[in-house]
């Protein structure tokens, strides 16, 4: 250890310890992501069914269109339900909806879309506040999943 000040650490020491700090940084997010996608999976979330019934005459979820894949919204409560009613503007009407446990909705409704399709929890939620559950590997079954070519393998 020398007993220069920090300041005057060369760029190949530092480029040395911030990939270290990065790698770090990447693990303890994964491994909160895992915990948080663990306590969905676990979880009963609400799900409102549409105003208009779908094609098949059935009122379907609702869900969001972005970027070519679906997202079923979904409400840990029904504050937050009635936050998305109220970033709508439509608090004043009966919002309908079942409540669904998060594993079977990963597992059983997102290969059943037929589209790609992920969950989209508490969307209206101040930014940081939602969480996306997007079709990838690990979250959906492979089958569902974006990331996973036509051999099975992650892409």
């Amino acid at each position: 250890m020398t007993d220069e000040p920090p300041e005057a650490q060369t760029a190949t020491e530092l480029s040395a310890v911030e990939p270290a700090a990065e790698e770090l940084d990447v693990a303890l997010r994964r491994r909160e992501f895992a915990e948080l996608l663990g306590e969905f999976r676990r979880t009963a979330v609400l799900l409102p069914l549409g105003v208009e019934p779908g094609s098949d005459g059935e009122q379907g979820w609702l869900a969001a269109d972005f970027n070519g894949i679906r997202f079923i919204l979904a409400f840990s409560d029904e504050y937050a339900l009635a936050r998305y009613a109220q970033a709508r503007g439509e608090y004043g009407r009966e919002w309908v909806y079942q409540t669904v446990l998060g594993a079977k909705l990963l597992d059983v409704a997102v290969p059943a879309a037929g589209v790609p399709c992920g969950v989209a929890l508490d969307c209206a939620d101040a930014p940081g506040g939602g969480t996306v559950f997007p079709p990838v590997k690990g979250i959906v079954p492979d089958e569902a999943a974006v990331d996973i070519d036509d051999e099975g393998k992650q892409v």
